[in-house]
């Protein structure tokens, strides 16, 4: 994905909003917010918060990059006027703010001090400065003590072992625990989790993780395996990926092939006994061109939102939920850089009413007849066609 910072044009100018309770025991569907979303000034702005405040639906921010600007760019000089604005965003719009913890500062992987080169914003901090990438953690935490939940990095960026022809998990795994840490020394209460590790499946392979959709790559399973016996501690275990596998295929089509979103769910839970996070999902149709707003597209997406619900999933975070044409990936609401964006897109009714079913703790059930998706949580139900 595109990673580009935010303009500082509209920082700490969002109107003042009516304060959103905590609930318990908090939302299981969420957002991550990227470089387009909802935090100017615009109508179009405002209606896509109060669509966000509306529901139980958590929000989550990177650190740096992903409409953040840098943090920390020199060792000890800080800048937080653009975390700070979209944490204000978040305020507004959830009682249940997230913090993903990447990406690093250029001085902390071998850039000059001062500047950003933002071609260059997922690579990690070199070894030698993992102390400096858990402080920087820390003082996240210091500074926002009433976000709950974190994110270590971002799918294993810049940890690939060409040699090896594997993830380097063993460098990932000291920098998690130096974070870990970090950041439970700065909020005790804090909820920390990783590997964030895409579960990447082939078609064909059977691996210890598998299904009628194929196998994730048994090099995945055993870095998750290395993370669990390694780690200093977690309380939740974050994934993502897609119902398509690395050959481009959807195993008994698209709405089938979601079922990958539940089995994987319930094999980490069993694997692991942690809590399971996506921290993000990308369900595939089978015409791929379709458009980002297109009916099948939110029906299929409610389908594996819904499994994962099923399969009990503590949290599932939708990766941009404002549409941009340069992502295909489904929406919930439309651009608001133009007048009339800010509009629910398909999907946006239903992902709220799963959200509130998910909270409510109530068991939900799906069904796709092949020309729609129907939930239902034995009170009411929520449907799209196409």
């Amino acid at each position: 994905m595109l990673v580009v910072a935010l303009s500082l044009a509209v920082l700490n100018a969002l109107p003042a909003a009516a304060k959103v309770t905590p609930r318990h025991p908090g939302p299981v569907l969420g957002v991550s917010h990227t470089q387009f979303t909802a935090d100017g000034l615009s109508a179009a702005d405002q209606r896509a918060r109060d669509y966000l405040a509306s529901a139980p639906i958590a929000g989550n921010q990177h650190i740096m990059g992903w409409g953040a600007l840098n943090p920390e760019p020199a060792p000890g000089v800080f800048d937080w006027a653009s975390l700070d604005h979209r944490m204000e965003l978040l305020k507004q719009t959830t009682a249940d703010p997230v913090i993903t913890l990447c990406c690093a500062p250029d001085w902390m992987k071998g850039g000059r001090a001062g500047q950003t080169d933002w071609t260059r914003i997922e690579a990690p901090p070199v070894e030698k400065h993992f102390d400096d990438f858990a402080r920087l953690a820390g003082a996240v935490a210091a500074r926002y003590p009433y976000v709950r939940n974190f994110l270590v990095w971002n799918e294993l960026k810049g940890f690939f072992d060409l040699d090896r022809n594997t993830w380097d998990i063993e460098a990932y795994t000291r920098l998690y625990n130096k974070v870990y840490l970090a950041v439970k020394k700065a909020n005790p209460q804090a909820r920390i989790g990783g590997p964030y590790m895409v579960m990447i499946s082939w078609a064909e392979d059977r691996s210890s993780m598998s299904g009628p959709w194929g196998g994730v790559e048994q090099r995945i399973v055993d870095s998750i395996d290395y993370w669990m016996r390694h780690k200093v501690g977690a309380d939740f275990i974050v994934v993502d990926g897609s119902n398509a596998t690395r050959d481009e295929k959807l195993p008994g089509g698209d709405a089938a092939a979601t079922q990958k979103f539940a089995d994987i769910t319930r094999q980490l839970y069993r694997r692991t006994g942690l809590p399971v996070w996506w921290a993000e999902i990308y369900p595939e149709v089978e015409d791929d061109s379709l458009p980002a707003d297109s009916p099948r597209r939110a029906a299929i997406t409610l389908l594996a939102l819904a499994r994962m619900v099923e399969a009990g999933a503590e949290k599932i975070l939708l990766w941009q939920p404002q549409a941009d044409d340069g992502f295909d990936s489904v929406a919930l609401w439309s651009d608001t850089r133009v007048t009339d964006g800010g509009r629910p897109l398909p999907l946006a009714a239903a992902f709220a009413w799963l959200a509130r079913a998910a909270e409510a703790g109530r068991p939900v059930t799906s069904e796709f007849d092949g020309r729609s998706v129907r939930v239902s949580d034995g009170r009411s139900s929520v449907s799209i066609s196409f």
